[in-house]
């Protein structure tokens, strides 16, 4: 499938590459994990039907993207994807995002809901306070992290994503792009995000939600994901039972089946699951 990488230059300067294919009907954002990239989804991409307008931007801080001094909280993040928006000239979109990216992809949901035409989140959560995976994460490993960032660590922390084997090649990849990331980026990210707690404005998402979850997932709660298919009014919840927090590097295929399904009629929910 013919796919473009560009740099797309936001107001104010920042610069994202973004991965780009497809040209037909509503636009499906694609907002990837902490530490990731735009590459993290390229096996969701592969399986993506040629005719949906995917758009895979990577963000502020990761891979090939600039790396500004400060602004790593959701709501950063958030306002570079309206900016990425505009300067795209489209005007609503579905938007897509795995872990840190579901936060993203919430906070703006929330924020814009006249730009948001759906909203899917993979391995989602509402808050990370009190995440036991996630506090040991911070203090033994993200808290003290110096550049350069081990290999070795970065390797074991994409393998703690996983329940089932990926292929060699592609984990290599994504953690090459994690390498990519200063240690700063990765303090001041999850400090951001450990801070934050949506669950009492969830309820304020007006926008079809989809809620993909892998049910061996050993970081995001299963709890967590039917809250955000209770509180958010028009939302289903659909459970892979083999995957982990990596589902759609796990089951690209059926996750790009369930994201295409649902870009094509967010609000009558048909897909099968």
């Amino acid at each position: 499938m013919a796919r473009t990488i560009s740099m797309v230059r936001l107001a104010g300067g920042l610069r994202l590459p973004c991965a780009i294919q497809g040209a037909g009907g509503i636009p499906l954002l694609l907002l990837h994990g902490y530490t990731d990239s735009w590459r993290s989804f390229a096996p969701l991409l592969d399986h993506l039907p040629g005719h949906l307008r995917a758009i895979a931007p990577t963000q502020r801080g990761h891979g090939e993207a600039d790396r500004p001094a400060h602004g790593y909280r959701p709501e950063d993040f958030a306002g570079d994807v309206r900016h990425l928006l505009d300067a795209l000239a489209i005007d609503r979109a579905v938007i897509a995002g795995h872990s840190m990216g579901s936060n993203v992809a919430l906070r703006f949901a929330i924020d814009h809901p006249d730009r948001t035409a759906g909203l899917a989140l993979l391995g989602a959560y509402t808050t990370l306070r009190g995440n036991p995976v996630i506090e040991e994460l911070w203090a033994a490993d993200v808290e003290p992290l110096r550049d350069p960032v081990d290999p070795a660590f970065a390797r074991a922390f994409q393998e703690s994503t996983l329940a089932q084997p990926v292929p060699a090649a592609f984990l290599d990849t994504v953690v090459a792009e994690s390498l990519k990331v200063p240690a700063r980026v990765w303090r001041d990210t999850l400090a951001a995000c450990r801070d934050c707690d949506f669950t009492a404005e969830i309820a304020t998402v007006r926008a079809p939600t989809l809620i993909l979850w892998g049910a061996r997932d050993a970081i995001m709660p299963e709890a967590q994901q039917r809250t955000l298919a209770r509180l958010i009014p028009d939302a289903r919840l659909l459970i892979y039972p083999d995957a982990g927090h990596g589902l759609h590097w796990e089951e690209p295929e059926r996750a790009a089946r369930d994201l295409a399904c649902f870009v094509a009629a967010p609000g009558a929910m048909p897909c099968a699951g």
